[in-house]
């Protein structure tokens, strides 16, 4: 545009060097080809508004057609009147160009003034007609007034009618410059296109001549205007319009990647999900005669750790996890990760068993470090198992025969475990087992039942041990070894452990006012359990609702549940302030640094009754106790011992210095009614048991 405005200059100072290069013949035909494309040009954005219209339906592209029709049959018949076969018609010349420049210059300022708004289709043929019947009777006005107005009368109507089209145009270029922001392409072509118009109209006004320079410059600067405008048009109604369609294109090839990606990936960690997996195990489980084989993990009570830390941490603990598998899987394991909160590993080739095990084993390493989670370093074991291919197999049994290698994992204390074919046989009982228990503490299926334990040197019952009972209704007695595992993995331990706690709370104090004499009532917690974010505000509350003194309640923790040091030292330590007792159960048999026990609020450590069991008889475990009693000595810790069924173990225990016994041999677990009508018959029990042995120290807690 600004290329062909600074051609102005050279034309007007040099427009006589420059026009007398060539002869007037060929100026004529040079302009004749110049009115010839001007007629082409505007025809052709008639015919695209035309074609495009049945799309767009947009009164605008309407109009612009209708008036580049009208421009383009006054541009054909004035190129035909000025012919010189014609000249008797040539008169007709300046009133047909007067009307031409009129309609351009009016009509488009009109057309971006209106509103714009849809048409129906029928107003297509309805706006063509009417626009050649304006034709017509525009060239009927032309013939009028060429033949009632001199020839000074028509100059003069033709200066004004240029400097009318001049202002039309500058404001046409002030309206369209306040959209050159927002459609700055369009708005380019229509700016050069006015610009070119008022270039031309200054030419047609200086022009004396049809035959001079001035004349034939204004024809080009029109043809530099229509061909603007058809660009304008062809932007808006071809190119633009198909530039939408290769960007919605490319928007929906991109929309169904990422598609495509969701339906085959998981949303948290990003790895492929059981889809996937499932195809690739079809696509590829027949392909060749090499070993393949699937390993199936999950974070050990995952779902405990989900219920206590809620969703989000539960889900960014997954995501860390899911990184540090990927950091160690070789590039012939296929990673994935599957709904339930389980990661599988489809290994395309087993070159040997060594390798497998080998990388287990590199999985189990990789989570000694914690998971650190906002202000939670989450420690998590990992059940693993692994499941070898065999030719009749499905990709589905494949998968499903890992998954249950994982689930016998869990009950082992190696967590890793190869497919087996009596596998398969329990699967469906432990399922609906787990659907009895979420309807178990609704129907009030469970119970608690106490089990004693002895003061070796009063010889008195200080504290019993709340134990959990379920009694199925049509199954019977379901030992808690199978239902506490299950209720971990579904999360319904928190629950089930609160109302466990409060029960035995509201017992304790029922006893005390039964008349019994005061004693402690011992409850386990599990590992959801201390990872409940309001732990230590549930305890407190039930101990306000059931009115019982704090010190008459001992917590004991699994010894394995103190690998979190940091945490655990926190969380007991609040606990201990709200005066209750803490005891380490099942000590010995858990792998963590002893140096929790100088650090945690520790009053008690229960011997395991694997280390009870085989004393006197073997040499090792008297050693273990013994040391075990000693260690509890010198930081000043009270001992019970668990499982005592015979008198050569009590004997053991007591010269030990063992301070609480726990076992068969006083009693089993028994009801709370139990415990308050035969009360006085267990202490009779328990002295004579004593009496045997002798025991006549006095000592009190």
């Amino acid at each position: 545009m600004i290329l062909s405005i600074l051609l102005v200059i050279p034309l007007l100072s040099f427009s006589n060097h420059i026009y007398g290069v060539f002869q007037i013949d060929i100026y004529q035909n040079l302009k004749l080809i110049l009115q010839v494309l001007i007629i082409v040009f505007t025809m052709a954005i008639a015919i695209q508004s035309y074609l495009v219209f049945t799309h767009l339906l947009s009164n605008q592209t309407l109009y612009i057609g209708n008036l580049f029709f009208v421009i383009a049959l006054l541009e054909l018949v004035n190129l035909v009147f000025s012919q010189h076969h014609l000249t008797g018609w040539s008169f007709m010349d300046e009133p047909l160009h007067i009307l031409t420049r009129l309609y351009v210059s009016f009509g488009f300022l009109f057309i971006i003034l209106y509103p714009r708004k849809r048409l129906a289709l029928k107003f297509r043929w309805l706006t063509y007609g009417s626009s050649l019947l304006f034709t017509i009777i525009s060239i009927f006005l032309a013939y009028l007034a060429a033949n009632t107005i001199t020839e000074q009368g028509i100059a003069g109507i033709d200066t004004v009618v240029h400097l009318l089209s001049i202002i039309f145009q500058v404001i046409t270029i002030v309206i369209v410059g306040k959209y050159f922001k927002k459609v700055p392409k369009r708005s380019m072509w229509l700016i050069s296109a006015a610009a070119s118009l008022i270039v031309s109209d200054i030419f047609f006004m200086i022009s004396q001549d049809k035959n001079t320079i001035c004349d034939f410059s204004a024809l080009i600067y029109q043809f530099l205007a229509f061909y603007f405008f058809l660009k304008a048009i062809y932007y808006t109604t071809v190119e633009k319009p198909f530039q939408q369609l290769l960007k919605i294109k490319k928007d929906l090839e991109q929309s169904q990647q990422e598609l495509r990606f969701q339906a085959y990936h998981d949303d948290i960690t990003l790895l492929p999900n059981e889809h996937l997996l499932l195809k690739t195990l079809k696509d590829h489980l027949q392909i060749n005669s090499l070993q393949k084989a699937a390993i199936a993990i999950e974070i050990d009570r995952f779902a405990a750790i989900r219920s206590s830390i809620g969703i989000s941490n539960s889900n960014k603990m997954m995501k860390l996890v899911a990184e540090r598998i990927q950091a160690i899987v070789p590039p012939h394991y296929f990673a994935t990760k599957l709904r339930e909160e389980q990661f599988v590993i489809y290994v395309k080739e087993v070159k040997n068993i060594e390798e497998l095990l080998q990388f287990c084993l590199n999985l189990k390493s990789m989570m000694k470090d914690p998971v650190q989670v906002q202000l939670f370093p989450l420690n998590g074991n990992l059940n693993i198992g692994i499941a070898l291919y065999e030719g009749k197999w499905t990709g589905e049994e494949l998968l499903m025969h890992a998954q249950l290698a994982m689930q016998e994992a869990r009950q082992i204390p190696q967590r890793l475990l190869f497919y087996k074919p009596y596998m398969s046989k329990g699967i469906a009982d432990r399922i609906l087992l787990e659907q009895d228990l979420h309807k178990a503490l609704e129907n009030h299926e469970f119970h608690l039942v106490y089990q004693p334990q002895v003061n070796l040197k009063t010889g008195s019952i200080e504290s019993v041990e709340a134990l959990v009972r379920w009694h199925h209704p049509m199954r019977g007695f379901v030992s808690p070894e199978l239902f506490i595992p299950i209720a971990e993995e579904s999360g319904l331990i928190i629950p089930l452990g609160e109302w466990i706690l409060e029960t035995a709370c509201k017992q304790a104090k029922i006893w005390e006012q039964e008349g019994l004499p005061p004693f402690k009532v011992a409850v386990n917690l599990s590992l959801g359990q201390l990872f409940q974010q309001d732990l230590v505000e549930m305890v407190e509350a039930i101990l306000v609702r059931t009115k019982l003194q704090p010190e008459f309640l001992q917590l004991e923790i699994t010894e394995s549940m103190t690998m979190n040091i940091d945490q655990m030292t926190q969380l007991l330590h609040e606990l201990k302030a709200l005066g209750i007792q803490i005891a380490v159960d099942d000590f010995g048999t858990g792998y963590s640094s002893l140096s929790y026990l100088k650090d945690f609020p520790i009053d008690c450590l229960k011997i395991d009754r694997t280390f009870v069991r085989n004393v006197p008889l073997n040499p090792n475990d008297e050693a273990l106790v013994s040391m075990i009693i000693s260690m509890a000595k010198h930081l000043r810790l009270k001992v019970v011992a668990e499982g005592i069924e015979e008198v050569e173990q009590l004997a053991f225990l007591s010269d030990g210095g063992c301070d609480y016994i726990q076992g068969y041999l006083f009693s089993k677990p028994i009801s709370p009614k139990e415990i308050s009508e035969t009360f006085s018959d267990l202490h009779d029990h328990v002295r004579v048991i004593l009496t045997r042995l002798r025991h006549t120290d006095d000592f009190t807690i």
